[in-house]
This record gives structure tokens, C-alpha cells and sequence, in this order.
């Protein structure tokens, strides 16, 4: 979501949707085509202006949402499956994709700044530490069987791994995010529960806390943290939304949002009472949570 009253899609029939998800009248704001193939992921910039896209097509592409212009086209020869800009300078964003190539760009002249190379599986998820001196990502591991490359961070500007071994067990981890404030970050496991590592050396796994009320099941179930960071929020297998306390990991609330997977749960970047979800099948809604705590609202498309 951005900052104001607008919310971002990636959608399977190639296109970026734009949702006014306050409005009664005109949902879908803006549809932009620019992609030749399904589109993976789409980011806010950071000043909420433009939004990043990348996709099928091999590219990341980088759109003004007020002028519905294509500013710059960042072309690789890997399928692009996610994008993340960097915290400390947003002219700067992370890709990683099908061939585990991971490729930090620089937005104002379309070249690559650093590439990150290891043999990896395709890139799960990216995610910037707070300060943006480290990058976490996540990769498929089933081809290689490689535990070890599972969960790596990254030092930025060197280029090199800073972990190893992070995360032993077999299982890919769909998504990756740190905590607004604390030194540690979350992992959705495929093990069918959420993990807890920290993002200081030598980043151990906690083995004594975890949130596991949920389901993967294979799914590429993503998850978030509050703006206070004392909620995670994650989608499941089942269709509903699970709310956990960040510190104790009970579980705090479950809400039924869908007959298939909920895939995505994201907080409103200023409105602590307000969740976007989307589904499985393309359904996207919108949730407020009201005075009694129940989490309740419409499906934006």
C-alpha cells in the first residue's frame, strides 16, 4: 500500500493495477500494460510516486502512477520474481530471479550497480536489513538440496555472504522481513510455521520461539509485521489471517478471508487498524479493525 489511499496489484494477465480502495465509486484507478507477462511482485517507492513491477517478461519496470508513464525498463536474461528497494537510498532497488541471479540496480541510470553470485535456487524473497548495510534472501533449495543456501545475509557493498548455515532444515521459505525496530527477522518456513533469527552475527535461529498456528502447505504464503512491530500478520493455507503477538508469538487473532489460500497480508504504512490480503485466486480486500477488535471489510476487485 502507499502512503495515501492506494493500493498496488500484480496480476497473472500481465498488467500493475492501481486501487483507490476508499472509494465507492471507482475502484481500480489506473491499469498499467506495460508488462509482455505475468507479473510477480510490485513495491511502492519509497515516496509513493511510483511503483516497481517485475514479471514472466524478464524485467523490472519502473512506472509514475500520476502521469501512467513507464519510466525505465531494467532488462535480465532470468525470470524476475521479486524486487525491494533499498532503506537508505531509494534510487536504489534489489531483484532476484529464476536463476538465482541477484542484481542491485541504480533507478536513475538503468545499470547495475553489484551483483551478488553464488550458486543459488531461484530467489524466494529479498529484504534490506534496517540500516541497509545487510540483505537477506531466500532461495529454492530443492534442486541443489543445499540447506546451507537457504537463508543468506549479505554485505551490500562487499558483495559477500556473511552466514552460513542460517537455517538448516529442508524447508524453502517463501518470505523474508525484518522487524521495524529490533534486531531480528522473521522467515515463513514451509515447514508451517514462521522462524525467528537474528540480524547480528552470527544470525542464529531462535529455537525456542516460533509462530506456528498457520498453514503453508506450499503455498507462497507472505507475511508482515505492524507499524509498531508488535503484531506479524501472515496469510495461510486455509484462507484466513493470522494475527500473532510479535514477542510472545501467541496467537491473537484469526480471521476467514477467503475459501482458498490467503497469500499476502500487508498493515497500511500509516493507519495502524487497517490490512490489505489478497487471495490465491486474485481476490483482493481490504480490513479495518474496529473498536471490539473485529477485523472487518469489502473485497476491493
Amino acid at each position: 500500500m502507499s502512503p495515501g489511499h492506494l493500493l498496488a496489484s500484480a496480476g497473472m494477465d500481465n498488467t500493475v493495477s492501481i486501487w483507490n480502495v476508499w472509494s465507492n465509486v471507482q475502484k481500480r484507478a489506473r491499469i498499467f500494460n506495460f508488462h509482455r507477462a505475468a507479473v510477480k511482485d510490485v513495491k511502492w517507492s519509497q515516496q509513493g510516486l511510483s511503483v516497481l513491477s517485475c514479471g514472466y517478461d524478464c524485467t523490472s519496470r519502473l512506472v509514475d502512477v500520476e502521469k501512467g508513464m513507464e519510466v525505465r525498463v531494467f532488462k535480465e536474461d532470468q525470470i524476475v520474481q521479486v524486487v525491494k528497494f533499498s532503506p537508505d537510498n531509494h534510487n536504489i532497488f534489489l531483484s532476484g530471479g529464476s536463476k538465482g541471479l541477484l542484481k542491485l540496480w541504480d533507478t536513475r541510470t538503468g545499470t547495475v550497480v553489484h551483483e551478488y553470485v553464488r550458486n543459488l535456487g531461484p530467489i524466494l524473497d529479498v529484504e534490506f536489513t534496517l540500516d541497509g548495510k545487510n540483505l537477506i534472501t531466500s532461495s529454492d533449495v530443492s534442486r541443489t538440496n543445499l540447506s546451507e543456501n537457504s537463508i543468506i545475509v549479505w554485505d551490500v557493498s562487499r558483495q559477500v555472504p556473511l552466514s552460513n548455515q542460517v537455517y538448516a532444515e529442508a524447508y524453502t521459505c517463501p518470505c523474508i522481513r525484518c522487524h521495524p525496530f529490533e534486531p531480528y527477522f522473521i522467515a515463513q518456513s514451509n515447514g508451517n510455521y514462521i522462524a525467528i533469527f537474528s540480524t547480528k552475527p552470527p544470525f542464529r535461529l531462535d529455537k525456542y520461539k516460533r509462530y506456528a498456528s498457520h498453514g503453508v502447505s506450499g503455498f507462497p504464503i507472505k507475511c508482515n509485521f505492524s507499524l509498531d512491530g508488535n503484531t506479524v500478520a501472515t496469510g495461510s493455507s486455509d484462507g484466513c489471517i493470522y494475527f500473532y503477538n510479535s514477542k510472545t508469538c501467541k496467537l491473537l487473532k484469526k480471521v476467514k478471508a477467503y475459501e482458498q489460500a490467503c497469500v499476502d497480508v500487508v498493515f497500511h504504512p500509516t493507519l495502524p487498524d487497517v490490512v490489505a490480503s489478497c487471495s490465491w485466486n486474485g481476490e483482493i480486500s481490504v480490513l479495518e479493525r474496529d473498536s471490539c477488535h473485529n477485523w472487518k471489510g469489502p473485497t476491493v476487485n
